[in-house]
């Protein structure tokens, strides 16, 4: 991305992160969207970042049927670190939230059949002023996470400049997979230097991370939902060939359940990142979810097109002049995923079309309406059908040849063998 050429072909060679982690996008749940850098655990205990949240969250994962959809991640973001390193020069958890350690925590987490992940920031400081990890201190932290049972690292770029992440970011992977320690990485070098190649060399990215932040941080907004969205389909040429199993495109957290989406736009976020083969991170109260937030984030159908193993993101096919969008996912078996999104604020929004017009060869297909709990129906390529679509919502479909045996049958009798085997 910066610097001789010749170190980043040196760099592609020698850290290869294909450890056979990631081979389906992260799923699971991180604390940042939701709860910021709220410290103050005198005032708010069961919001602030310590020991108790993070715990409360596994609990949630583990009691409320999160673990068996794949969701397995309890990530720890910025805001848990004391303000100083160790006698050592090791981070530490600040002792009065994180009074146990970051042993023990992962430790409970473990034993809920999940997995931790912790965050760090390349530089002087972490993005909100706690202590970073220089290129000195790379393998030391990298270690430190290893031995508190570390399953998952967020590293940051706030406080470092293009060099230091030119060198950093690959260092920081050498450094994991040399502690022996499978940990996923998740990088937010993208962000950082432009996003875009020339600036940012996907391939590489590929051979160090597991994924990647592309863009800017989502706020708990319908507003931030869509400036995501655009930039990563404006973008698609350039980012959809990168993502595959083990490397991923990140458009950042699922916000569903929090203040600013409604229920359409939640199944519309959804949705979108399924399409995308995005990672699948909540930032949201698992404490607090009504049973119709919970039913869009646990949808069965939306999370085997997320976790389909070609694992080939998925594109958008048009936008029409009537603001309806259509994407697309090719699956397994030749199955597929159709979303048509309304960007419309008026009213709902009956639309036109045939699977011949959006590409489909000629044949009959079997339709599974993702989110509507239809019966499954037949169509023909060539039949021209209808779907009324929300204002700022989505209709999500999982097709499959209708000559085949391998349809979304097949993949739910899959899907709950491996929901069975996280048991």
């Amino acid at each position: 991305m910066f610097g001789p050429m010749s170190l980043l072909s040196l760099f592609a060679l020698v850290q290869s992160n294909d450890n056979g982690l990631a081979l389906t996008p992260p799923m699971g749940w991180m604390a940042w969207e939701r709860f910021r850098c709220d410290t103050d655990c005198q005032e708010d205990p069961e919001n602030c970042i310590s020991e108790v949240l993070f715990r409360d969250m596994a609990d949630r994962l583990y009691e409320d049927g999160w673990r068996e959809l794949g969701y397995e991640y309890v990530i720890i973001d910025d805001c848990w670190m004391s303000k100083a390193r160790d006698q050592d020069g090791r981070l530490q958890p600040d002792p009065d939230r994180f009074p146990s350690g970051i042993a023990r925590l992962a430790e409970y987490v473990h034993s809920r059949g999940l997995k931790l992940g912790i965050y760090a920031d390349m530089g002087r400081y972490t993005c909100m002023g706690f202590p970073g990890t220089t290129l000195d201190r790379i393998k030391t932290d990298a270690q430190t996470f290893a031995d508190w049972g570390v399953d998952y690292l967020k590293f940051d770029g706030c406080s470092s400049n293009p060099l230091e992440q030119m060198l950093g970011y690959p260092l920081m992977s050498k450094a994991l997979n040399a502690t022996g320690r499978p940990m996923v990485y998740s990088c937010s070098w993208p962000v950082y230097v432009g996003s875009l190649p020339p600036e940012v060399n996907y391939t590489l990215l590929g051979n160090i991370c597991h994924l990647w932040r592309n863009y800017y941080d989502i706020q708990d907004s319908w507003e931030s939902v869509k400036f995501i969205k655009d930039w990563f389909f404006k973008n698609q040429d350039y980012i959809q060939p990168a993502a595959g199993p083990g490397r991923w495109n990140d458009p950042d957290m699922l916000i569903i359940g929090n203040f600013g989406l409604s229920l359409d736009q939640s199944r519309a976020q959804m949705a979108l990142w399924s399409i995308m083969a995005a990672p699948l991170i909540m930032s949201n109260n698992l404490r607090q979810l009504d049973a119709s937030t919970q039913a869009i984030l646990q949808n069965k159908l939306a999370i085997i097109i997320n976790q389909d193993p070609l694992g080939i993101q998925g594109r958008q096919l048009l936008t029409e002049k009537s603001k309806i969008e259509v994407y697309w996912r090719p699956l397994v078996d030749s199955n597929s995923a159709l979303a048509f999104l309304s960007m419309r604020s008026d009213m709902p929004y009956l639309y036109h079309t045939s699977l011949g017009k959006l590409g489909y060869d000629v044949g009959i297909y079997q339709v599974h309406d993702v989110f509507g709990g239809s019966k499954p129906k037949t169509l023909n390529s060539t039949e021209v059908f209808t779907v009324s679509i929300n204002p700022s919502g989505v209709v999500m479909w999982y097709l499959a040849p209708a000559n085949r045996r391998a349809g979304v049958n097949q993949a739910l009798i899959q899907f709950r063998s491996r929901s069975r085997m996280r048991l």
